[in-house]
């Protein structure tokens, strides 16, 4: 499997002058590409091949105008030609948006695979630099001196800091020990989850107690001129508070991910469409500054190395509705409505504490668990009363604890 190390880099003046010349050359062939494939496809109605790209490249190269490739590295480039194909390819499936022509005052990087770096004993040196390349290990656990990396990612964010990327082909790690336990989740902008167990995880709401900040950033800026130093050093400021953002939620991400992944066995969610969500003006901020795609994507690649099981629901099913004790169904329920009485059994619920008990429930039914096996007093219903069971929009089953 493949693992990835980002650390902060640190090049001097002449290494930071050979990577901002190769991300504007990436950038340049990145764009120049798309946009010639864009009018291949609707003026002449014809598909542009990787090998059409390379060929392509090859010929700018040796034009006066755009001499200026061969003075980096050729391996960024052709890189760049390989993830604009594999764009295409995943836009074409249906896994991604069509993509898109590139700026330069976004996140810039640059991939070099082992023909342009070079590792030896801790030490790293990229093509066309003199010296190797300072950064600062923080991983204990990972010897420097025997890494080899498969690729290394050069890369620099808006703000100014740079980063390397070390991509390292490793073996799976074991499983993690049976917790014979299960668990629901059901992810709310209140609480940003509230569990099976009826444990409640706050939303911290990162974006919300820094926007005061950064709007007063964003006004600085507006008011500085276009193409001036005091305008760039406004944008970096406005950056660098996004960036502060950033990393605290992703820091409350993972601790809360990696916590779910030790405790339980299997780890049920929903299969929430966000993409949809954030459509709503009202809400669109809270969500999209909870992160739920993204604590999606740490519980997946945390739980099939774990060796846990995660299962993720249809979106439909009425988890809030359904009475977790005998399964009956309300016609209807207002989201102001956060506690209510079962008329079938006068169970008094908490609406968040209830889906997730559903939530649980149907997982196990999906996933195939026998509830016998967790610890999870209190979830399974009673009573021939039972809903539909909830049909199975994705499950990610990994690897089972013998």
């Amino acid at each position: 499997m493949r693992t990835a190390y980002k650390c902060r880099a640190y090049p001097d003046s002449e290494q930071a002058a050979v990577f901002n010349r190769t991300f504007g050359c990436v950038r340049l062939v990145w764009n120049k590409t798309l946009a010639e494939r864009h009018a291949a496809y609707h003026q002449r109605g014809k598909k542009t091949s990787y090998k059409q790209t390379d060929a392509a490249l090859t010929g700018w190269k040796k034009t006066e105008d755009l001499a200026f490739l061969s003075e980096v590295s050729s391996v960024p480039l052709q890189q760049t030609l390989r993830h604009q194909h594999a764009a295409f390819a995943n836009f074409f499936a249906g896994r991604a948006k069509y993509p898109r022509f590139k700026n330069r005052s976004s996140r810039q990087s640059a991939h070099y695979t082992r023909s342009a770096f070079r590792m030896k004993n801790g030490e790293l040196s990229m093509a066309k630099t003199k010296a190797p390349l300072r950064f600062v290990w923080s991983f204990e656990g990972v010897d420097l001196a025997a890494l080899n990396p498969t690729m290394v990612v050069i890369s620099r964010d808006p703000d100014g800091r740079w980063y390397v990327t070390f991509a390292v082909e490793t073996n799976a790690p074991d499983p993690m020990e049976t917790a014979r336990h299960a668990i629901g989740i059901d992810l709310g902008i209140k609480d940003f989850a509230v569990t099976s167990d009826g444990e409640r995880i706050a939303n911290p709401r990162h974006l919300e107690r820094k926007a005061r900040n950064l709007a007063r950033y964003q006004r600085r800026m507006a008011r500085r001129e276009r193409g001036s130093a005091n305008r760039r050093k406004a944008k970096t400021k406005v950056a660098r508070a996004h960036r502060k953002v950033r990393n605290a939620r992703n820091d409350f991400l993972h601790r809360v991910s990696t916590n779910l992944v030790r405790r339980a066995d299997v780890i049920v969610i929903e299969d929430l469409a966000v993409a949809n969500m954030v459509k709503n003006r009202k809400l669109a901020r809270v969500i999209s500054d909870a992160g739920w795609g993204e604590f999606r994507r740490q519980l997946e690649y945390k739980a099939e190395r774990a060796g846990r099981t995660l299962v993720v629901i249809d979106r439909w099913y009425p988890s809030s509705k359904t009475c977790s004790v005998c399964g009956y169904l309300l016609a209807e329920l207002s989201l102001s409505t956060r506690h209510w009485t079962c008329p079938g059994c006068r169970t008094r619920h908490d609406r968040d504490i209830n889906a997730a008990k559903n939530i649980l429930a149907a997982g196990r039914a999906v996933a195939g668990h026998n509830p016998g096996d967790a610890c999870g007093a209190g979830v399974r219903r009673q009573g021939s009363s039972l809903p539909q069971p909830a049909l199975k929009q994705e499950t990610r089953a990994v690897r089972r604890p013998a």
